[in-house]
């Protein structure tokens, strides 16, 4: 039984990753956001299947806030964004999907040897799950600094943090109050985010960050 448990919370944590991969494989802003709520919807399977096993009722509530505003209440939001700045669909990248999928292969080879080493001595099922967050974490970030519309370096945020609230669930969770701080956090920076979009769009004409560059001159 401790093996098949074991077995899914590893499944669960593995799927996040390959999610994290499928969003930088995507060049479609459309995609990209339902991938994400895919992202978010197997972050709180994790979250609920780490509260069974650690029997923690609480993480049960942030495997419920992970569902309701990352899974559903964000996505519609980006796609409403999306809308009403009549944005392209199309993600403009820094590099191609090609060099992006090996970087990120590369970054999750990394994340499982620095983690299993600095981890050793921790119990295996923590130290495998934080391996995992390690890799979308590094994942987001490598999303955030390859894509150059806003938007998606927006989700890559939001993937980066999904990673972080799995590596604090996999180490047996954060206590309640910080766990709904961070959760209500997250919303009022992406409220924040939300609005910087409109001002850049109504200001720029474009959401693309390297047009942004253009305009304080550093490229020419």
């Amino acid at each position: 039984m401790r093996g098949l448990t074991f077995d899914i919370a590893h499944m669960l944590a593995g799927s996040l990753v390959l999610a994290s991969f499928i969003q930088l494989y995507q060049d479609r802003l459309s995609a990209l956001i339902n991938v994400f709520a895919a992202h978010a919807f197997v972050l709180a399977l994790s979250v609920a299947w780490q509260a069974y096993i650690q029997e923690a009722p609480h993480l049960y509530i942030t495997a419920a806030i992970a569902l309701v505003f990352k899974a559903i209440v964000i996505p519609v939001a980006l796609r409403r964004i999306i809308v009403r700045l009549g944005i392209h669909r199309e993600i403009e990248t820094v590099v191609g999907v090609g060099p992006a999928m090996l970087l990120g292969i590369g970054l999750v080879a990394l994340s499982m040897v620095v983690m299993l080493r600095v981890t050793a001595d921790a119990d295996p099922l923590a130290r495998e799950d934080l391996a995992f967050a390690l890799s979308v974490v590094l994942l987001g970030l490598l999303m955030m600094v390859t894509r150059r519309n806003a938007v998606s370096q927006v989700i890559g945020f939001m993937s980066l943090e999904n990673g972080l609230v799995l590596a604090a669930t996999g180490a047996k969770g954060m206590p309640l109050v910080v766990e709904i701080s961070v959760a209500f956090s997250v919303l009022i920076a992406f409220i924040v985010i939300g609005i910087f979009l409109f001002r850049i769009r109504e200001r720029f004409d474009t959401v693309d960050v390297q047009a942004l560059d253009r305009f304080r001159g550093e490229r020419r």
